[in-house]
């Protein structure tokens, strides 16, 4: 436990349920979570209930978690978090700090960082990433070391910057209007299906079907590797069966729904390029397109469009009263947001990808 002026920094244990008596902790925690992504964005798309967001904190086979709540007077008023992936080796770190604004300014941020940093020191952990959505616009801005994207010296940046953290990587969150006329996205998959000759396209539902586990998980495993990262660091993922059915229960233990839609390559039967579509229990709220990605020997036949065109054309017919999706792409992933903006995608936020890496004898202890 740290106090710091009046401020109480405590572990938030995970309940097995939300039924659970001691579970009002976690729901505070989300509470607060929904309340800074609304305070930050102006929506509540991000929003998530705590019985849909808890599956996604069972799960630490493949990542420890660690959370603790900020408390003032007994209240809540934000949380952090640390995430550490457990691939053999890994020096990699991944953490967040939300704080309701009316207790900014006030070193709580600071405080908890200092936890959070010691920590991963602690589990030996050289390099620490977080993101954060930045004000839209504003000036001084910060570019990007890739030469695509910037953001202002808002007050995220500014805290970033004062600890030693360096902006990596500008990503563009952009939202779908899914009550459009659907003949626009038809026409757009007659065509990427002319050009995907040779490819057909396969969808299921979570849980995965068998004949499409192995497929999907090394697809999945390609993500850690192919996606535009920057200077960004992650550990290459070995996913497998096991892997595959944990991520589908995060989700379907949730009560959500999540649709892949898969590319095959006829001649071989090989998975080569996918999409997920994402949404809770509550099918009026947004969705959220997860994972997009083609192997890298499969490009150049238009199979990012056909699954994601094939995806959100079977997405409407499944959840017709979601009325918009929300994806996230790199700014210097070009070829996947001229996809986006060829269906219709519009640029709504920009998040800002954060590093900061520290001695390795130092995070070690030693």
């Amino acid at each position: 436990m740290t106090i710091t002026t009046d401020l109480v920094i405590r572990d938030l244990r995970i309940p097995a349920s939300m039924d659970d008596r001691d579970s009002a902790d976690f729901a505070e925690m989300t509470r607060v979570r929904n309340a800074v992504l609304r305070e930050v964005s102006g929506h509540d798309d991000h929003a998530v209930p705590p019985h849909e967001l808890l599956p996604h904190y069972h799960n630490e086979q493949y990542e420890r978690q660690l959370v603790w709540l900020l408390e003032l007077d007994a209240e809540v008023i934000g949380r952090a978090g640390l995430g550490l992936p457990l691939e053999e080796g890994s020096t990699t770190a991944f953490w967040f700090i939300d704080i309701l604004h009316a207790f900014h300014g006030r070193g709580f941020g600071s405080a908890a960082l200092a936890l959070v940093e010691r920590t991963a020191r602690q589990e030996s952990r050289s390099v620490l990433q977080s993101w954060a959505e930045h004000a839209s616009e504003g000036a001084p801005r910060l570019a990007a070391p890739t030469g695509f994207g910037t953001i202002p010296r808002d007050h995220a940046a500014r805290f970033f910057l004062r600890h030693g953290y360096a902006l990596e990587q500008v990503e563009r969150c952009s939202a779908l209007d899914l009550r459009a006329d659907p003949a626009h996205l038809e026409r757009l998959l007659a065509e990427a299906t002319a050009a995907a000759s040779g490819y057909r396209v396969v969808q299921w539902l979570a849980p995965t079907p068998q004949e499409h586990v192995a497929g999907y998980a090394w697809m999945k495993s390609r993500m850690s590797t192919d996606a535009p990262s920057a200077a960004l660091e992650f550990d290459e993922e070995v996913w497998d069966a096991a892997r595959i059915a944990a991520h589908d229960a995060q989700y379907v233990d949730a009560g959500s729904t999540i649709q892949v839609t898969a590319a095959q390559h006829v001649a071989t039967g090989e998975l080569v390029a996918f999409n997920e579509l994402v949404i809770g229990n509550d099918r009026t709220r947004a969705s959220h397109q997860e994972d997009t990605l083609v192997l890298r020997e499969h490009r150049g036949h238009r199979l990012g469009m056909l699954v994601k065109c094939a995806g959100l054309l079977s997405w409407r017919r499944l959840v017709p009263d979601s009325p918009r999706v929300i994806t996230y792409n790199a700014e210097e992933n070009r070829p996947m947001l001229d996809i986006n903006e060829a269906i219709g995608f519009v640029p709504i936020a920009y998040e800002g990808a954060w590093k900061k890496t520290v001695d390795a004898a130092a995070a070690a202890g030693r």
